[in-house]
């Protein structure tokens, strides 16, 4: 993997001269690798992780798995991209196993995003059936610890 990507990945708020003097490449040429990478849609955006139990916002995530029926010819690509519309779904994952799609919502109850399965996204003609769980507590998002201290990656040194 490209090593500039892992560190953007890592933390999208490196500026390009720390970017620069990590990779030991110049200021220019790093500029120049985030507009192709921001032109080719490889990087798609830059995103803060909030710890919203930290938070007074009422904010309730749910993963909900759907078994659908592929269409002929297109396969799983249309229902994807319909659920994957709605201003609830954060995001839609195409899986293997028992079920055949991922989506991730956001509400601020239970009986708000049961509703939206119930009304909105069960009734949908690929639709064969959903299983719907609910996120009670989020330890660790994107590769970043949200509860008890930072895990200290320096290695201890014995004198």
């Amino acid at each position: 993997m490209d090593k500039l990507l892992e560190l953007l990945n890592e933390n999208a708020r490196y500026t390009n001269a720390q970017l620069s003097a990590m990779l030991g490449e110049p200021k220019e040429d790093i500029e120049k690798r985030i507009k192709k990478y921001e032109k080719q849609g490889v990087i798609k955006g830059y995103k803060t992780i909030i710890n919203w139990e930290m938070t007074d916002f009422e904010r309730l995530t749910a993963i909900i798995e759907l078994k659908v029926s592929p269409k002929k010819n297109i396969g799983f690509e249309e229902i994807a991209e319909t659920v994957m519309r709605f201003d609830e779904v954060e995001s839609v994952y195409l899986m293997s196993g028992g079920y055949d799609l991922m989506v991730m919502v956001t509400g601020k109850s239970f009986q708000e995003i049961a509703m939206f399965v119930a009304k909105r996204l069960a009734p949908l003609d690929s639709v064969l059936s959903t299983a719907t769980h609910f996120l009670l507590s989020r330890y660790k998002q994107d590769g970043v610890i949200l509860h008890g201290e930072p895990v200290d990656e320096r290695r201890n040194i014995l004198l």
